[in-house]
């Protein structure tokens, strides 16, 4: 594959919302262009970006905002995905369209529940888990299943597990052999690894909440969702929280969804594929 060339971000800042907390953001292309808002991966900060190569040809001004409790983000205690969605409306922005990647595709999805886009890509993203009837393997069932019966309990599990070693770990030797030639890649790696140690940088209290939103049932219902959504998964990907089924199921239930399906590619399609996504994402 094409070796990434890894670019830093040209603009970062802290917005502050109405009640007192900061929401940290960083940025990439154009200023003025056409914003494109990025929910990342589990535990990361904004420092990692993607399709650092054709943002000034398509104009598109790469937004990547920090969840609460992640990298300079205030925290939220018992925060909500439509609180996410309320968060992210204080940035006033025009019509941003959303990327959201692995298990910031629920904060995607809830940008569209809650009006602020016409348009959503979800990349290798994660599930509702906790839909009934998604067949899960044994042991993300019990993860899902202990959110349900006690999610205070469950959060503080996941704050004890999470740290920026411990994703990087299971990110590398969970991945197919294709996902770990770009995760390698000396530039992408450091970057990964830079984002990952932000995103911790107040401890695990962030990651764990955003663990629990993803795994408990989502408090908005993607059968209302009016946004275009074009979901992408690979048939490589081996990760077990992103979907059961590669999004077939979801990309049934919600209404203007497009599935793309690449049986021969991994999870890492925001980086292998980062054109075409864009592509369809702004048609």
């Amino acid at each position: 594959m094409d070796v990434l060339t890894v670019t830093d971000p040209a603009r970062s800042g802290l917005a502050e919302l109405r009640d007192g907390r900061r929401l940290a953001w960083a940025e990439w292309g154009p200023a003025e262009g056409r914003p494109v808002v990025f929910c990342p991966g589990a535990g990361w900060g904004r420092g990692l970006g993607f399709a650092w190569d054709v943002l000034d040809e398509f104009g598109i001004r790469l937004i990547s905002v920090e969840r609460p409790g992640l990298g300079e983000s205030s925290p939220a205690a018992g925060r909500t995905l439509l609180d996410w969605a309320d968060d992210v409306r204080q940035l006033g922005l025009t019509d941003p369209a959303v990327v959201g990647f692995s298990q910031g595709a629920p904060f995607a999805l809830a940008l569209a529940a809650g009006g602020l886009t016409s348009a959503v890509a979800v990349v290798s993203g994660g599930d509702e888990l906790a839909h009934p009837g998604s067949a899960l393997p044994a042991e993300l069932r019990r993860m899902v299943d202990r959110v349900a019966v006690d999610p205070v309990a469950a959060e503080v599990d996941f704050a004890g597990f999470g740290s920026a070693e411990t994703l990087w770990r299971l990110t590398i030797e969970g991945s197919s052999d294709e996902d770990r030639e770009v995760y390698l890649q000396p530039c992408f790696a450091r970057a990964f690894r830079r984002a990952l140690d932000a995103g911790f940088v107040q401890g695990a209290a962030g990651y764990a909440r955003d663990t629990v939103l993803h795994f408990a049932r989502w408090p908005f219902r993607v059968e209302e969702i009016t946004s275009r959504v074009d979901l992408w998964y690979g048939g490589r990907d081996s990760n077990p929280t992103h979907s059961p089924d590669h999004g077939a199921t979801l990309a049934a239930r919600i209404p203007d969804a497009t599935r793309h399906y690449l049986p021969d590619r991994g999870g890492a399609l925001l980086w292998t594929h980062a054109r075409e996504i864009l592509d369809e994402l702004l048609a």
